[in-house]
């Protein structure tokens, strides 16, 4: 069995054999909260500059909200709604699995670099969602990936939409999370 730091190089390289050893490892769960605590802190730390002091901590609490609420919605969609016939997840699967996706995020630590730091921000962001991709694909044993992609782009489109609403009942602009 990988270390916690191997096991974050293995999901940034977006091999496939991490994700399952995540996926079967009941005990990574809280290695995959330190993931997406650690991509969190790194994105708001890397905003300082335009997200003020209280960004990493803001970052923090958003991203493990988002984290749940991302595995739900992911649960639901792809274990329920989308599911192939050797489909077998529960949320906790999903849970290591998409928390471990977050690896490539450590990266936004470097977002309050002049102009680097919005281009490291985006080939984060875009190297993290084919991460998640792949971590649906194995947690929910798709064998096709427009599967997992489908089911991130249906989860994304209700994601969005529970944001919008919390960010319009406590009057904060959704992005600002």
């Amino acid at each position: 069995m990988a270390g916690f730091v191997q096991r974050m190089v293995g999901a940034a390289r977006l091999d496939v054999r991490t994700y399952e050893e995540v996926e079967a490892d009941r005990g990574a769960t809280g290695q995959a909260l330190g993931v997406v605590l650690l991509s969190a802190v790194a994105a708001g730390i890397g905003g300082l500059g335009t997200e003020g002091a209280e960004g990493p901590l803001m970052a923090a609490v958003g991203a493990l909200a988002g984290w749940f609420l991302w595995a739900g919605l992911v649960y639901l969609v792809g274990v329920k709604l989308l599911p192939e016939p050797q489909t077998q997840a529960d949320f906790g699967q999903l849970l290591r699995t998409i928390g471990f996706s977050a690896s490539p995020g450590i990266l936004r630590l470097f977002g309050f670099i002049p102009i680097l730091g919005a281009l490291v921000g985006a080939v984060a962001s875009v190297w993290m969602l084919i991460a998640m991709v792949i971590a649906v694909r194995q947690a929910l044993d798709y064998r096709s990936t427009a599967r997992a992609i489908a089911v991130c782009v249906l989860g994304f489109v209700v994601y969005a939409g529970v944001v919008l609403v919390v960010g319009l009942l406590v009057g904060r602009a959704p992005w600002s999370f």
